[in-house]
């Protein structure tokens, strides 16, 4: 789910960046784009998928110059403590497999994990306010959950179930 994630915000980031270590990211074909980026060492990688993912979400809520530091700070604070989080839940598990019991307790504790996703929510959206007005902090918080619907409407459905085979939130 990350990989699609990060390619989805790589396809509409490059379509924002024209160039960005001398590549021509527009011009190149989907295939051509993300056989240099998996051709890149993981350290660069990562450095360049958030480099972009930054750009794009700056341009979207097109942030003043002057808080662009700040909010990404705080941004990529928020992104890392929200992973965090998330891993803290295994969700690869059938529940059909479960005992009542069992399944009780990872209910209880999906909820758990939902509502410490929330608080981080709540707390970086406070933290985004002092930097930027608080109608593009709900404008980020959209965006991110339409991003979540469209990468779920287009992940691999499991074929011996009709679950999907990971959950984007518990």
């Amino acid at each position: 789910m990350k990989k699609i994630l990060f390619i989805l915000f790589i396809m509409t980031g490059l379509m924002l960046n024209a160039q960005i270590n001398n590549y021509d990211w527009k011009n190149m074909t989907r295939e051509k784009r993300q056989a240099v980026i998996n051709s890149l060492p993981p350290d660069e990688r990562k450095a360049l998928l958030t480099d972009l993912r930054n750009k794009m979400v700056l341009d979207m809520l097109d942030v003043a110059p002057k808080d662009k530091d700040e909010f990404t700070e705080v941004y990529n604070e928020y992104l890392d403590n929200q992973k965090k989080i998330m891993k803290q839940f295994n969700s690869d598990f059938d529940p059909e497999k479960l005992s009542e019991e069992e399944a009780k307790q990872k209910l209880q504790q999906s909820f758990e994990l939902g509502q410490k996703l929330l608080d981080n929510k709540k707390k970086y959206a406070e933290k985004m306010q002092t930097v930027i007005p608080c109608q593009k902090v709900l404008k980020l918080f959209n965006s991110e959950a339409m991003m979540r619907d469209k990468m779920n409407q287009r992940k691999p459905h499991n074929e011996k179930h009709t679950m999907p085979e990971k959950k984007q939130n518990p």
